[in-house]
């Protein structure tokens, strides 16, 4: 993979995590619309691809969307969010 901008990569790479948790009590409450609707702005028609294997590129999103922390933080609100949906 080609890397332009290796202080770049590893910046995201470091602070995404420190992003999640400042943003950790949001997350636990709200964190399941939150995140689907991050989901459908990254994935969403005309959005450049999170990995672009070709052009050797991959996007910030990907450090964030494959973050752990963050599914984690945002298992509460999904569970409820299922259960009111009557377990979908």
């Amino acid at each position: 993979m080609r890397v332009d901008e290796p202080m770049k990569l590893s910046l995201t790479r470091a602070l995404a995590p420190v992003a999640i948790i400042v943003a950790a009590p949001v997350l636990l409450v709200a964190g399941a619309p939150i995140r689907r609707r991050y989901l459908r702005h990254v994935y969403g028609e005309g959005a450049p691809a999170v990995v672009d294997k070709a052009g050797g590129r991959v996007s910030v999103h990907y450090f964030v969307l494959s973050s752990r922390l963050l599914q984690w933080l945002c298992a509460p609100s999904e569970a409820l969010t299922r259960a009111g949906r009557g377990g979908r």
